[in-house]
């Protein structure tokens, strides 16, 4: 198959084309073929070594956290999917591979596409939709009633972070913190303020 990978740590230069084994999956994989893979912060980050310690990576290293395809093989131990199925699924950072024509995950990292999304779409939700979620939620403790300040709502991030506080019930006067005021307002941002008023807001304080 083909894939991106680097034998290196640096920039964009040290990506290549290249051709290699296809990945075999274990009893608790799924091998997926890659229809679209998504593009983050985060895998220019890891692809320049700064996070090596941190996330676990080695070299060589394909690099993508993020992929949409379908499920081409399954594992012994796999119960929820089955060959044919249209997936989305969050590469761990510790191995990555999504900038490839197949990549493995497991049946944890893996679930269905919903039908509303393209493959393009799709591939562009796990990371951000899983920081958010963990910022909230696992870290914040988000409860219901609270008030949440989002930063850059319009971003990826942010506007997961949107939906996931108002999917938590949490108070609908919440604030974004944002350029793109009308993307807050679409994902279901109660209040809105511009980066420009909460900078004077801070700078009274």
């Amino acid at each position: 198959m083909k894939a991106i990978v680097a034998h290196q740590y640096g920039g964009p230069e040290v990506l290549k084309l290249e051709e290699i084994p296809r990945p075999q999956p274990k009893d608790d994989q799924v091998l997926i073929r890659v229809i679209a893979a998504g593009v983050n912060p985060v895998d220019a980050h890891v692809r320049t070594g700064k996070g090596a310690k941190f996330f676990g990576t080695t070299l060589p290293l394909i690099p993508g956290y993020d992929i949409a395809g379908i499920v081409e093989k399954v594992g012994t131990k796999i119960s929820k999917l089955k060959v044919g199925d249209p997936v989305y699924a969050y590469v761990g950072l510790d191995e990555g591979g999504g900038y490839a024509e197949y990549a493995v995950a497991t049946e944890v990292e893996a679930a269905p596409k919903p039908k509303s999304l393209t493959f393009e779409s799709a591939a562009a939700v796990p990371v951000v939709a899983l920081t958010a979620w963990q910022a909230l939620i696992d870290a914040a403790k988000l409860s219901a009633g609270q008030t949440v300040l989002i930063h850059g709502g319009s971003g990826g991030v942010g506007s997961f972070a949107i939906r996931e506080s108002a999917g938590r019930e949490s108070n609908r006067d919440r604030v974004d913190a944002t350029p793109g005021l009308s993307e807050a307002a679409r994902c279901g941002c109660g209040d809105r303020l511009h980066q420009t008023e909460i900078r004077g807001h801070s700078e009274g304080c």
